[in-house]
């Protein structure tokens, strides 16, 4: 087979996909291409489960957050009987905005145009200056398809989601729920636009080449992620003996805990590609901090340990979660343009632990901030080199089998899309 590697003269977008070499990186209209970007757009963030909030970011009736997936807006809102209900962000009159805000309460929708009214239901309540014949069940607001999972809350877009999804909750369930995640409160959230093509964003996450520019992560997590033994260099042996010995301690406390000892990798075989490991930490082995230290004095949901090591789900195509004894944190990735992204990292804790007394914010995210930031320099970096007329698609490491996996099932799904 002759490999393909010179940048494309056009954007024929079935020849790009179909000539996608497997275990090299993507040519480069796939990270700077506005063509490339709304087909994105269509076929991943339309079409599939995105990961969109937690449960906790809606604690009460009325709580809601928006969320914008390409020109999309959709409204998620707690209804009365505390359901999760998910609508587009657009009145059923003649289409105004009805929500700007990333997050607030209502007691009703009410549009700001012409000040029709729905209920945290979608019903619409209230028209004024309508014909007799005007049947108000009619123009309820237009549904989106959402989940909670655990107390992560997905949406789809599409009126027909990848039927695996059932599937693929009931399988994660198990794990997520000794955390307790939808009792959990959110300690903090930020919100980073990173320089870059979302899926140079996804791609940074799922390997720890890089884990060496890495140094508040790495003082308790142990940059072996996509190792085996064969893979490990002499450099990182010390941290992989103790990485064993740690492990069979995690082992037994999953044991004591009854908690599910074998995690999944099912990342591009499937439409809801996802992954779970447990893994342990470094140094006291308790949380994202300086020599693996906790960071809050409540443990999560029904923890009874204080070290359990990370937990970890990745989600396709743009999610990830950390799940520790003492919180969790939550990312969640959103395309803005060819070259710009949004990352949202939430923090979550027990909802009795206070602020001030059981932990504080500066300590509790002082880890991720950092390394969201580096990150974001690595990504900027990397759209820069992609823009460039010398880049050419490069190989993956054989510890990069991750962010191969994303790729793969990144382009069999614009695939069948564009097969459609």
């Amino acid at each position: 087979m002759t490999m393909q590697l010179e940048r494309p003269t056009g954007h024929d977008l079935v020849d790009l996909v179909e000539r996608r070499v497997p275990g090299y990186s993507l040519e480069a209209p796939f990270y700077t291409s506005q063509e490339v970007f709304d087909l994105d757009v269509s076929a991943i963030f339309a079409r599939h489960w995105l990961f969109a909030a937690a449960e906790a970011e809606l604690p009460e009736p009325g709580d809601f957050v928006t969320v914008a997936v390409g020109s999309y807006s959709v409204i998620i809102v707690r209804d009365d009987d505390e359901e999760l209900r998910a609508f587009h962000n657009v009145c059923r009159h003649r289409g105004s905005r009805l929500l700007d805000e990333p997050r607030g309460s209502v007691g009703n929708l009410v549009c700001p145009y012409h000040h029709w009214t729905y209920g945290v239901d979608g019903r619409l309540m209230h028209a004024d200056n309508q014909p007799a014949s005007f049947d108000r069940s009619c123009f309820s607001l237009r549904p989106v398809q959402v989940r909670s999972i655990g107390g992560l809350v997905f949406l789809c877009l599409a009126d027909d989601p990848p039927a695996d999804f059932d599937e693929v909750a009931a399988r994660i369930e198990p794990f997520l729920a000794p955390y307790g995640l939808r009792q959990a409160k959110v300690a903090h959230q930020s919100d980073i636009v990173e320089t870059g093509n979302w899926k140079l964003v996804m791609e940074n996450n799922r390997e720890c080449y890089h884990c060496d520019g890495h140094p508040e992560l790495v003082s308790a997590y142990f940059p072996l992620f996509g190792y085996t033994a064969e893979d490990v260099p002499p450099r990182l042996r010390p941290a992989y003996q103790r990485y064993h010995q740690a492990s069979a301690a995690l082992r037994s406390a999953c044991v004591r805990q009854g908690f599910p000892l074998e995690g999944a990798r099912e990342l591009d075989t499937r439409a809801t590609g996802f992954q779970l490991s447990h893994a342990p930490l470094d140094g006291a082995g308790k949380s994202f901090n300086t020599n693996g230290e906790s960071v809050c004095s409540r443990l999560m949901g029904s923890m009874t340990t204080d070290r359990f090591g990370d937990l970890s789900l990745h989600m396709q195509p743009n999610s990830w979660f950390h799940m520790l004894a003492d919180h969790a944190v939550v990312f969640s990735v959103l395309p803005l343009a060819p070259d710009r992204t949004l990352l949202r990292t939430t923090w979550l804790v027990h909802p009795d632990a206070v602020e001030g007394l059981d932990y504080d914010v500066a300590t509790l995210t002082r880890v991720w901030q950092a390394t969201n930031q580096q990150d974001g320099t690595l990504v900027a970096r990397t759209q820069k080199g992609v823009e460039d007329p010398g880049y050419r698609p490069g190989p993956y490491s054989t510890v990069e089998g991750d962010v191969d996996a994303f790729v793969t099932w990144y382009v069999s799904r614009l695939a069948a899309h564009l097969s459609r």
